[in-house]
Parts: C-alpha cells; sequence; structure tokens
C-alpha cells in the first residue's frame, strides 16, 4: 500500500480554535489518517499521511473552508505510514522558520521579524552558507523568501538536498506578500532593484530625500 504524505501551511487569521480542533480531529480519525496539525491565531501547519483516497477527501474538506480555500500542499509517496498517531494541537504560533535567501545589505534595509538569513554576499554562496544552518532546523517548517520569488524558489531544492525536510517558497516574494498584506510582521522596507531603492508594504517608493 502507498501512502499520500501531505504537507502543508497558511498564514491565516484563525479564530474559534477549539471548535477547529475537534473538526479537523473528527475528519482526520475518520479517513484513518496520521500526523500533526498545528493550529494558531496565526495560521495552520499540516502534516498528514494517508491513503489516497483518505487524502483527497482531506483536502477537499480543507479547501471547502473559505479561510484556506488557496491552501497549498506539497505531496510525496511513501510505501509507510511515516507518522505514528494523529495530534491536532493549538499553539502560540505555528512554529515556522522563515529563511530571508537575499543577500545582507538586502536583509539590513528590512526583512520579517525574526527571520533567519545567511549573510550572503552574492545568492552564489547559498549553498555553502546553507551547511552552517543550525541542524535542529531540518526538522521544522522552512519558508525561504527573497523579493519576487525567483531565488527563493532556487533555494529550495538545495535545501532539501541537505537534508532540511519541508522547504516552501513564499509565492511571489516580499512583493507579493505587501500587495495581499502590508507589512505586518515586515520591520523596514524591501530594497528594490532599481530606481525606486526600496519600497514600504503599501509598495511605494523610499522618499526621495531618504535615498
Amino acid at each position: 500500500m502507498q501512502f499520500i504524505n501531505l504537507a502543508g501551511y497558511k498564514f491565516v487569521a484563525l479564530e474559534r480554535l477549539p471548535e477547529f480542533k475537534k473538526d479537523l480531529k473528527d475528519i482526520c480519525w475518520g479517513l484513518g489518517l496520521k500526523g500533526t496539525i498545528l493550529l494558531s491565531p496565526e495560521g495552520v501547519n499540516i502534516f498528514v499521511a494517508g491513503s489516497e483516497p483518505a487524502v483527497t477527501r482531506f483536502k477537499a474538506f480543507v479547501y471547502a473552508d473559505s479561510r484556506l480555500a488557496g491552501q497549498r500542499f506539497k505531496e510525496s509517496v511513501s510505501s509507510y505510514q511515516p507518522f505514528k498517531r494523529m495530534l491536532v494541537k493549538i499553539k502560540k504560533e505555528i512554529i515556522v522558520v522563515l529563511l530571508d535567501t537575499r543577500n545582507a545589505f538586502e536583509v539590513a534595509t528590512g526583512t520579517f521579524r525574526d527571520a533567519v538569513h545567511l549573510n550572503l554576499k552574492s545568492f552564489s554562496e547559498l549553498p555553502r552558507a546553507a551547511d552552517k544552518l543550525d541542524e535542529s532546523l531540518k526538522g521544522k517548517t522552512i519558508v525561504a523568501f527573497c523579493t519576487g520569488g525567483i531565488r527563493c524558489e532556487k533555494a529550495a531544492p538545495v535545501l532539501i538536498q541537505k537534508g532540511f525536510r519541508s522547504v516552501f517558497q513564499l509565492e511571489g516574494g516580499i512583493l507579493q506578500y505587501f500587495e495581499d498584506c502590508g507589512d505586518a510582521h515586515f520591520k523596514g522596507r524591501c530594497f528594490v532593484f532599481d530606481q525606486r531603492i526600496a519600497l514600504d508594504g503599501n509598495l511605494n517608493p523610499e522618499p526621495a530625500d531618504a535615498q
């Protein structure tokens, strides 16, 4: 028997967490899924595995919730059930590590609060710099991000090759995040490689007298 492994996260405002926890637990137990789902007021982090029909029904349940309609999942296949039990927990945060894959001078202009960065002089240094990341991060969900999504898309397979099991990229990068969410959780401005220099959470350029 093959098992389908699902991994996904989403930053979204969630309320009535105890009720949502019960609904998720009931559907997962009913479908025979195993894994861990973390809920918090800031979003959801999902790791579950089960038969293909069960996983398909679980995804339909998730997508039916308007808050999670855009939920993205990474899927993989295994010949064994990788989880021993099914847990749904409420946490203060969803334990996602934000990894800034930009160069150090870009990070200095602005980045997400509590983000990890690699102190890069150029993106080509990333493979070597990734070797210096704390080993404990290999067991956590990592969301790599950059300005527009290109560099973090290239970074993700590099990190996976180095043993980081659950790696995502922030779709569209910081600029898409600004468009969708403003500057929530972001400190400073986003450096851009054009005459605008840096953009704020409303995608407005840095004032001329600050350049």
